[in-house]
């Protein structure tokens, strides 16, 4: 939005000829690393001055937290705590990207209206927990088939509005990033589509079961995901580093820096101890967002290496459950890997404080964030 009123409509009234300084400074704006910059810092801003509001908005409301009756004493002490505060993540992003970002862009509107579709099916997870005071909300099925739904729309719209590559990005080799030698086609691809994004939407919303886990986490993840998503759109880096070059994803930039202020804004009270949770409502738009711009920008196999914790937690409750009910059919009875999965509550039940976890987890997510990066130079 503002991209079109200081560059577009203010040249055309006054001439991009102008000798004022002001005018000439004003050329800035068309720069896609300003304008991310500037969302980053637009988001954040918008979480800092309104997250209190909305956490005593949250509690009149009495928006509290339920907690599962099997995790440890150390999570029922919190019930009560205000959650769905992931409202915040979403209204801050959306603001600011509509702000900073060029609207011309359908990726654009791709990720913000898939970030709000898989929001949409957290706040009515979250909303049937708090009015029903059932911890579990909504059934397995009911919210796979919801963001079943959402990743068939987002393969729709690429299938039928863009000229959407249909070939495989495998790091480490180049020759799959610029040639078809991995094309797959469109309805192959939709099974991958399927898979990223119900994988990585839930994956978060099984990270976030700690004070500042998730809200952490994300914000090294889309830092991460922001800078690949900057070299993918600029012609330069993609044919320098042999990646595939995405143009339309440029304004993608601005939305992922949006993210991170907003991530980073909201863990200034969702930090040990926490004020707020995000709720389904946020874990599941972050995890959304996630996907689609992988998805959108060919990173989808570096995502792994992005959200390196996001995967961890969601292989270990797929572990356990596998291997429960693998022994129960076999021996009869059931065993564990873990003391309890996710495996964030595995290391609580060995003793491990919620703030040392988070502390370690958060450093092995900076370097799975490292190791993404470096990818970039080995093909």
């Amino acid at each position: 939005m503002l991209y079109y009123f200081l560059y577009q409509i203010i040249f055309q009234i006054y001439g991009r000829g102008s000798e004022s300084y002001f005018f000439k400074g004003l050329n800035v704006i068309q720069y896609v690393t300003f304008r991310t910059a500037w969302a980053t810092i637009t988001a954040l801003l918008i979480s800092l001055l309104f997250g209190g509001k909305v956490i005593k908005k949250l509690a009149d409301l009495k928006v509290g937290q339920e907690i599962r009756e099997e995790l440890s004493a150390e999570h029922h002490a919190k019930k009560g705590t205000p959650t769905m505060g992931g409202v915040l993540i979403l209204v801050a992003v959306f603001i600011s990207t509509l702000l900073w970002a060029r609207l011309d862009s359908l990726y654009l509107w791709l990720a913000l209206g898939a970030t709000t579709a898989f929001g949409v099916i957290g706040f009515i997870d979250d909303y049937i927990k708090i009015v029903k005071k059932r911890s579990e909300g909504l059934t397995e099925k009911q919210k796979l088939a919801g963001q079943l739904i959402v990743s068939v729309i987002v393969w729709g719209c690429l299938f039928l509005t863009t000229s959407y590559p249909w070939n495989l990005s495998i790091p480490f080799f180049k020759e799959t990033a610029i040639t078809d030698i991995t094309y797959v086609g469109p309805f192959i691809y939709l099974f991958f589509i399927i898979f990223v994004l119900l994988g990585s939407s839930n994956a978060v919303n099984l990270t976030d079961g700690m004070d500042g886990l998730a809200a952490s986490v994300t914000f090294i993840a889309m830092s991460a995901l922001t800078a690949l998503t900057y070299v993918a759109s600029d012609a330069r880096w993609s044919n320098y580093l042999d990646i595939t070059h995405k143009p339309e994803a440029a304004e993608l930039t601005v939305f992922c820096g949006a993210m991170v202020g907003a991530s980073l804004g909201f863990l200034w009270y969702n930090a040990p101890p926490a004020q707020v949770f995000m709720g389904d409502v946020g874990s599941l738009a972050i995890g959304g967002a996630l996907g689609t711009v992988a998805i959108l920008t060919k990173q989808e196999f570096l995502l792994p290496f992005i959200g390196g914790i996001f995967i961890l937690e969601a292989a270990s409750v797929m572990l356990q459950v596998g291997y429960f009910k693998f022994t129960k059919r076999n021996t009869g009875v059931g065993k564990r890997i873990f003391r309890q999965a996710p495996l964030h509550h595995h290391f609580q039940l060995e003793g491990w404080k919620e703030p040392k976890i988070v502390f370690r987890f958060v450093i092995v997510a900076i370097l799975f964030a490292l190791l993404s990066l470096s990818t970039l130079k080995l093909r």
